[in-house]
């Protein structure tokens, strides 16, 4: 399952709902948490309940955000979510291990990490029953750090703290949100970065932002006929017994075989 966008729709909003039935994003966030008031919960999700009834997204990945896992709104819906024909249950501001929710709901998880101590015990998240991916929230980590939501915006600190937590225990590592809608260069060079740290995609907050997730985590034609290449030559070059090649002018060892044998894995469809 490739996890390149991750689009958040309220689950308060009919009208974003049907309109994501048409939006390219691999997973779809229904979301009970932020974008909901408070005396809205009920009625989102009935409003959820009903649409995953009526309409079909056609093999994208179905999630729901649920809310804190500490509130009573956050235990009623696990609860209604184990009913749901959904994938997965993303959980805010997570900490220590989340066997438990697997095991109540049965459904794959995908913690958020958004507090000090979530980042600090992130391997007792990636380590937990049913996770599937993991992501960070840059707003609220600087609010339970006492900091400013800039300091956390591309730190390399929290970023590959994640990424390589996550890949450790082959959890998927998912960037977290951009807020600045207007600046699309500005999420373009974020996504960049999070992929060169090893990030699998990106959550996004607006249509926009998907094909441009989209397109930074999906590997060009050339990178793809490089990677193709670098198979092909390093394969020759064991069968003769050597260790490293000179290619295009680039040492090529063992390591960038790996690499190039991933990506040919990960998206063989792409011609």
């Amino acid at each position: 399952m490739k996890r390149r966008s991750q689009l958040y729709v309220p689950g308060i909003n009919e009208r974003m709902i049907v309109k994501s039935l048409d939006i390219p994003a691999d997973s779809i966030i229904f979301d009970l948490e932020d974008s909901v008031p408070p005396d809205d919960k009920e009625r989102a999700r009935e409003l959820i309940r009903r649409s995953l009834s009526a309409y079909s997204w056609k093999g994208k990945e179905l999630c729901v955000r649920v809310n804190q896992l500490t509130t009573k709104d956050g235990l009623r819906d696990l609860l209604f979510v184990s009913d749901l024909p959904v994938d997965v249950i993303l959980i805010p501001k997570a900490e220590g291990s989340l066997d438990f929710v697997h095991k109540v709901t049965g459904k794959m998880l995908e913690p958020i990490v958004e507090t000090p101590r979530g980042l600090a015990e992130i391997e007792d998240l990636v380590r937990s029953d049913g996770v599937v991916a993991i992501s960070y929230g840059a707003a609220d980590l600087a609010l339970h750090s006492q900091g400013e939501i800039k300091g956390y915006e591309g730190n390399i600190y929290v970023m590959t703290r994640v990424a390589t937590s996550a890949r450790a225990y082959d959890v998927e590592p998912v960037d977290k949100v951009y807020f600045d809608l207007r600046n699309a260069e500005g999420f373009r060079a974020e996504a960049q970065l999070a992929k060169s740290l090893g990030f699998s995609g990106k959550q996004v907050i607006h249509p926009s932002q998907v094909e441009i997730a989209n397109s930074v985590f999906s590997p060009s034609k050339e990178e793809l006929e490089w990677y193709r290449e670098v198979v092909d030559s390093y394969e020759k070059a064991m069968r003769e017994g050597k260790g490293a090649i000179r290619l295009r002018d680039q040492l090529v060892d063992q390591v960038h075989y790996k690499i190039a044998k991933r990506y040919l894995q990960d998206y063989s469809e792409i011609k």
